[in-house]
C-alpha cells in the first residue's frame, strides 16, 4: 500500500546544517524516497525542491507527503545520473544544493512482493525502477557461472562467491530459482558452520550484490556526481550518504579527483597532472550518525555523510 511507505530519513539535522548554503533557490533531492529529507529541505527554507526517484511507489508518497509545500516542489521520475537532462528538461541552470541518498530504502527492503530481503517470501525482483528489464531473477538463472560469480564477489565482496555461483548453478540446471526465500537457502547452504551463527545474514552479501547489479547502481554513482557538480553553482554543496564500503569508496575517490588532488605517480618529480578543482572536500572525513539515532533507526549504523563544495 501506498500510504504506508515509510522510510526513516538518515543524518537529517547534519544534512540541513552543511546542505542548505540559502534560504532561497533552487535544492534537488535526487532520491526522494519517503521524501524525509526533502520535508525538512522545504520547511527549512523559501527555497524550490526538484524530487527525483526510479520508483513509482516512492514518487506517489512523496507527492503526498509534501502536498501543503504547493508550487515549491516538483517531482520527477528518473534515474539520478540523468540529473543533468531532468534539470535541462525544468529549463534549470544551476542548483544551490544537491542531495544523494544512495542504496535502497527501508519500504524496498520490508514491502511485500519487491524482492529485495530475504526474510520473506517475494519473487526475485530487486528493481528499484519496475520499468527495467533485467530483474534478480534474469541474472540469477540467466547469467553465466563466472558472470554471476564476479557479481557475487565484487559488488558483494563476498568470499563464497565461487562456492554460491556454483551452487545456483546447479540448482537452476534442475529448476529455475524463483523466489527470495529459495535463493537464501541456497546461499545459505554453501557456508561454514559459523558465519550462520553470526548475527548478519549469510545471504546478505550476495542480495546486495544482484541489487546492485540489477539496478547498476555503481556506475550510476559517477554519473551522478559528475552531473551534480555541472548543476552545482559556485559555492553550492554536495551531500552524499552512502550505505556500504563500495558506495562510500566511489563517493570518496570521485570527490578526492573532482577537488583537484594530483593523481601523478608517486615516484614523479613534479606535478604533471594538472589537475583541476572543481570541488572543495567540506568532510575530510565521513561523518556518521550519532549513537542516539543508530539506537533509535538501526538501519542507521552503516550511513556515511560526504559533503563537498563547488569551486
Amino acid at each position: 500500500m501506498i500510504a504506508d511507505f515509510y522510510h526513516e530519513p538518515v543524518m537529517v539535522k547534519e544534512v540541513i546544517e552543511l546542505l542548505l548554503v540559502s534560504k532561497t533557490g533552487v535544492y534537488v533531492d535526487c532520491t526522494i524516497g519517503g521524501a524525509g529529507h526533502s520535508y525538512a529541505i522545504l520547511k527549512e527554507t523559501d527555497a524550490f525542491l526538484v524530487g527525483i526517484d526510479c520508483d513509482d511507489e516512492a514518487l506517489q508518497f512523496a507527492e503526498s507527503r509534501l502536498v501543503g509545500f504547493g508550487s515549491r516542489k516538483v517531482l520527477v521520475k528518473a534515474n539520478f545520473a540523468d540529473l543533468g537532462k531532468v534539470l535541462e528538461n525544468l529549463n534549470i541552470k544551476k542548483v544551490d544544493g544537491i542531495l544523494l541518498d544512495l542504496g535502497v530504502s527501508s519500504r524496498q527492503l520490508d514491502a511485500a512482493g519487491r524482492g529485495f530481503s530475504f526474510s520473506q517470501q517475494a519473487p526475485l525482483d530487486m528493481r528499484m525502477d519496475r520499468s527495467l528489464k533485467l530483474s534478480a531473477y534474469d541474472i540469477v538463472n540467466g547469467f553465466a557461472q563466472n558472470e554471476l560469480e564476479n557479481i557475487i564477489r565484487f559488488y558483494g565482496e563476498e568470499k563464497m562467491a565461487a562456492k554460491i555461483a556454483g551452487t545456483i548453478s546447479k540448482k537452476r540446471r534442475l529448476s529455475p530459482i524463483e523466489t527470495t526465500t529459495e535463493l537464501a537457502a541456497i546461499v545459505a547452504s554453501c557456508m561454514p558452520v559459523r558465519s550462520k551463527r553470526q548475527k548478519i545474514h549469510p545471504a546478505t552479501k550476495t542480495f546486495q550484490a544482484i541489487r546492485i547489479a540489477v539496478n547498476n547502481e555503481l556506475e550510476n554513482i559517477k554519473l551522478a556526481i559528475d552531473a551534480a557538480v555541472d548543476a552545482l553553482k559556485s559555492g553550492g554543496r554536495l551531500c552524499v550518504i552512502s550505505f556500504h564500503s563500495l558506495e562510500d569508496r566511489i563517493v570518496k575517490n570521485e570527490f578526492r579527483a573532482l577537488a583537484g588532488e594530483c593523481v601523478c605517480p608517486k615516484d614523479m618529480p613534479f606535478c604533471v597532472c594538472q589537475k583541476e578543482a572543481k570541488l572543495e572536500n567540506i568532510t575530510r572525513k565521513a561523518l556518521i550518525p550519532t549513537e542516539q539515532e543508530i539506537k533509535a533507526n538501526p538501519r542507521a549504523r552503516s550511513a556515511k555523510l560526504r559533503v563537498a563544495r563547488r569551486v
